[in-house]
């Protein structure tokens, strides 16, 4: 084992408290691994750790990245969440294959995959628009989980304006899903799209209510007016 993945280890089990597991594991409906840390004190350990990490190469980040997420433990993935885009202006397109990977294999709850997805992969996203292709395939498969990362993805890029039309063909991929964590999850994408194009959100949510699981639209319109969203909650 790398001497810096013993060292947070030890350091995540110092820090563990068993209210803050046992509060953990209620909160999450699927079942969660956890020491059970506060989020500030995992981005401290983590900020730490990876100011003593010697070779910051992207290489040797994502293979201990992948170390961290093979535990299991909900906060070591957060960790290589961080270290993994702590280093994103060495991002390559060969990456997408990576953060493919670590979706299909290691996710398991809404929390890793929204940390990983928000800013690791929605920022690959939009330095390489191409990969789009990759977030709509992704909106096909069966393992809840990644659809909800072909929504959750781009986030981000949602809020700053991009990928409009993308983004309303992964809604409509996912338009009918049964699972909530997908239904929350592309809900919270158009919430996202609706900053910046809520005119053309507006217009869609209209288009598709009568068909969109509620979930969905009330994620949808949180941020729109209140006349807006009593047109979209009206039978």
């Amino acid at each position: 084992m790398d001497k810096i993945i013993e060292s947070i280890r030890q350091e995540l089990i110092r820090n563990a408290d068993e209210k803050t597991r046992v509060s953990g594991e209620r909160y999450f409906k699927e079942g969660v691994k956890l020491y059970g840390i506060k989020s500030a004190d995992v981005s401290r350990i983590s900020k730490v750790h990876f100011a003593t990490v010697g070779d910051k190469s992207k290489s040797h980040i994502f293979s201990l990245c992948d170390e961290l997420w093979k535990s299991g433990y909900m906060e070591e993935s957060f960790v290589a969440c961080n270290w993994a885009f702590n280093v994103h202006r060495q991002y390559e397109t060969m990456d997408f294959d990576v953060f493919e990977k670590w979706v299909n294999s290691y996710i398991g709850n809404w929390a890793s995959c929204d940390t990983l997805c928000n800013h690791t992969i929605g920022t690959f996203i939009e330095m390489y628009p191409k990969y789009l292709s990759g977030l709509k395939k992704w909106a096909k498969s069966h393992n809840r989980w990644v659809k909800r990362a072909s929504a959750v993805s781009l986030i981000i890029p949602a809020r700053n304006g991009k990928f409009l039309n993308d983004i309303l063909l992964i809604a409509d991929i996912l338009h009918s899903d049964k699972d909530d964590m997908v239904q929350k999850g592309y809900g919270w994408m158009l919430k996202a799209a609706s900053q910046a194009h809520q005119e053309d959100i507006f217009n869609y949510i209209m288009s598709k209510k009568a068909t969109m699981p509620r979930t969905s639209l009330r994620y949808a319109i949180e941020k729109m007016p209140a006349e807006l969203k009593a047109q979209a909650m009206a039978k």
